[in-house]
């Protein structure tokens, strides 16, 4: 049984899949992961085997204009990803997984060659009364302006996928149909999906159809052997616990200001800091801070302080994980939802947008986390119950459910 997942965006949008696709390889699957170039290294490391798709242009400036441009880029983005698709699965599959992203391609490439499918989302797409959607903020419109605000969200996805539905449609002889009417037929039809995050975060809206499952986190792919680097662990048995800071893929060249704000930050606040570099190219000198790079997050995250970060997915839920309480500093996207939700659940402050981040703001902000215990009880809470849950087993089980 070959499944193949497909997966495109950032590498918090490709890594938890590393893990889902090393928990249904263990199990007997032939596993294949589609996603871009730059993330071979993460899918093989797993066991895995890669399967390339094109990469994303670099994102529009912000403004009326640059929003528009946004659009046009990703809608060709789109028209790119759908042929790039179709081309992996050409390579072979008898079960495709589909993220959010590429869903509303997946959905077309099922109906031309019979794979079935199955969602794997990380961010709770499906409309609810519960909440606003996750990339439209996070004050609440009431239960029916949150589900209407929901659908306008999706409409303006289909947007996006306009062109590359028509021509991949056209590239799989199949009849021509809209994006939205697609959407639609899939909703009818109860197509299920499994969201991979923990209810400590999210618990699943009672207003969702039948076939939308909260499973739990999949978390990245960790070999067994795997340590963190010598100087990072000489650093950690130095002193004190530190304080993490990093902003994953997000603020690319605006490293030399962060690190100014996180260097002042920490010793406003006289903790000592482990700074990931990351796309911003974050650093620091001296004996209380350290500059590192990509590490797991798993063996990192239980022996520190608290953690600041940009509040993706991923590293929101491994600080919740490791029993750690964080300071979020949302950019853009689902970055101020995943945000909100800590805060709600008292893990972390109020949010600093990163647009207003400071060092005054930072070191406040730290010195609360790392004094009041109360954010750490908070987290502690969050972990015992994310410790309960098995993301990765739960969708084995609905593959093999699906596969007989």
């Amino acid at each position: 049984m070959r499944i193949l997942i497909a997966a495109a965006g950032s590498r918090g949008d490709v890594d938890p899949y590393t893990g889902l696709g090393a928990e249904l390889h263990r199990s007997g699957y032939d596993v294949a992961i589609a996603t871009t170039d730059a993330f071979a290294p993460l899918v093989r490391k797993a066991g895995l085997e890669f399967r390339s798709l094109p990469a994303a242009r670099p994102r529009a400036d912000g403004g009326l204009a640059g929003r528009r441009e946004l659009m046009r880029v990703a809608a060709a983005f789109a028209t790119e990803l759908g042929q790039g698709f179709a081309d992996a699965a050409a390579r072979g599959a008898d079960l495709l997984l589909l993220s959010a992203t590429t869903a509303p391609l997946g959905w077309h490439i099922t109906e031309a060659t019979g794979i079935p499918s199955l969602g794997v989302h990380l961010q709770p797409t499906a409309p609810t009364g519960d909440f606003p959607p996750v990339v439209m903020g996070t004050r609440s419109l009431g239960r029916l302006g949150n589900r209407t605000a929901g659908r306008f969200a999706l409409r303006m996805a289909d947007r996006v996928y306009g062109q590359a539905v028509s021509d991949l449609r056209r590239r799989l002889d199949l009849p021509a149909v809209s994006a939205p009417a697609m959407r639609r037929r899939q909703e009818q039809a109860h197509w299920p999906v499994l969201y991979g995050f923990s209810t400590a975060l999210v618990p699943r809206p009672s207003d969702w159809r039948p076939g939308l499952d909260v499973v739990g986190t999949w978390w990245p792919h960790l070999h067994p052997a795997e340590r963190l680097p010598a100087e990072l662990e000489d650093f950690l048995r130095a002193g004190p616990r530190p304080v993490f800071i990093g902003f994953g893929s997000m603020a690319a060249g605006e490293g030399e200001r962060l690190g100014e704000i996180a260097v002042g930050a920490l010793r406003r606040a006289g903790l000592r800091g482990v700074l990931q570099s990351g796309s911003a190219g974050l650093a620091a000198d001296g004996d209380d801070m350290l500059t590192i790079g990509d590490v797991p997050h798993e063996l990192l995250f239980p022996r520190l302080a608290a953690v600041v970060h940009h509040a993706g997915a991923g590293t929101t839920a491994a600080a919740l994980r490791a029993g750690v309480p964080a300071v979020a500093v949302p950019v853009t996207a689902d970055q101020p939802f995943w945000a909100a939700r800590l805060a709600a659940l008292g893990a972390a402050p109020d949010p600093i947008p990163f647009t207003s981040l400071t060092a005054e703001r930072l070191a406040d902000a730290l010195g609360q986390v790392v004094r009041r215990q109360t954010y750490a009880r908070a987290a502690a809470t969050a972990a015992r119950h994310m410790a309960t849950e098995d993301g990765a087993g739960r969708a084995l089980r609905a593959v093999q459910h699906m596969t007989g």
